[in-house]
């Protein structure tokens, strides 16, 4: 089974109208991994599409999705896969590739129909210009970068895989950040990046915890209250920033007018609000 659901961009000034429950029908991305089920999202903020594929008695196909337009889903478009089973498997061009927990497959536009065999699968995809090839990305070849310290409760560590220096991709970029023992805050200091938007997957979260995810300009921020494995779309005008009750570790991904992973600009802490 296959769905697909639209969500529209609206403006900051829109925004600031929204009670809780408009916040989370605009932004918030619950109900993911269904067992036997492709469940996608389509962005309306650079047509990201996110969403979640979980094999159960029977492989999974993503193919045609109306959504895009398009006879074949990745005619246009590029496609990032994390796998959050201890193992996953997927074919695409009559090749399979196995991927471990915390591993992702690149897929490059025109590679036709993805065939889902077994894993827990968390997908992201954009429009891309250019075929780049497919790739494996182990967990060994990803790049990774440490920041932040205990005294300030954001000790983490970014595992950066879809990256220029790990990956060629069109526009997709793509990693995780995972939370130090003690550590809560993630992006803080808050940035926007104005050329690119952004999504959010929180996971490894226990049931009895949550992550408050803050999104909104600086100088009027909001906050959505996130459970384990559910996703949040972040604007481009918007900061995104969370803090959570309890360890957890959560996916990013980008798209936009380039693949910069530095292309931020930066919240001094005395200008939000």
């Amino acid at each position: 089974m296959t769905s697909a659901e639209t969500r529209y961009a609206i403006d900051p000034k829109t925004a600031k109208t929204l009670d809780t429950q408009g916040l989370r029908d605009h932004f918030h991305v619950g109900g993911l991994f269904q067992p036997g089920q492709i469940k996608l999202v389509y962005s309306h903020y650079d047509r990201l599409i996110l969403g979640s594929v979980v094999p159960a008695n029977e492989p999974l196909i993503l193919d045609n999705i109306p959504e895009t337009g398009t006879p074949s889903f990745l005619d246009r478009r590029e496609l990032g896969v994390l796998n959050l089973a201890e193992t996953g498997e997927i074919t695409v061009g009559g090749e399979t590739h196995t991927l471990g927990r915390g591993e992702v497959l690149y897929i490059g536009k025109g590679a036709g129909p993805v065939t889902f065999q077994s894993g827990r699968f968390y997908a992201l995809s954009a429009p891309a210009h250019r075929t780049c090839p497919t790739k494996l990305i182990r967990l060994q070849d990803a790049k990774r970068v440490e920041l932040g310290a205990p005294e300030t409760a954001n000790e983490r560590v970014i595992i950066q895989l879809l990256h220029p220096d790990v990956c060629d991709s069109c526009q997709l970029l793509m990693g995780y950040t995972q939370l130090s023992p003690g550590s809560v805050w993630n992006t803080m200091p808050a940035h926007t990046h104005d050329r690119r938007m952004e999504a959010y997957l929180y996971f490894d979260l226990s049931d009895e915890h949550k992550v408050f995810h803050f999104m909104g300009q600086a100088d009027e921020t909001r906050h959505i209250v996130m459970a384990n494995e559910e996703a949040v779309i972040s604007p481009p005008w918007s900061i995104h920033s969370g803090a959570g009750t309890g360890a957890y570790t959560f996916c990013w991904a980008m798209a936009g007018d380039n693949v910069d992973f530095t292309d931020m600009d930066m919240i001094p802490m005395e200008n939000l609000r």
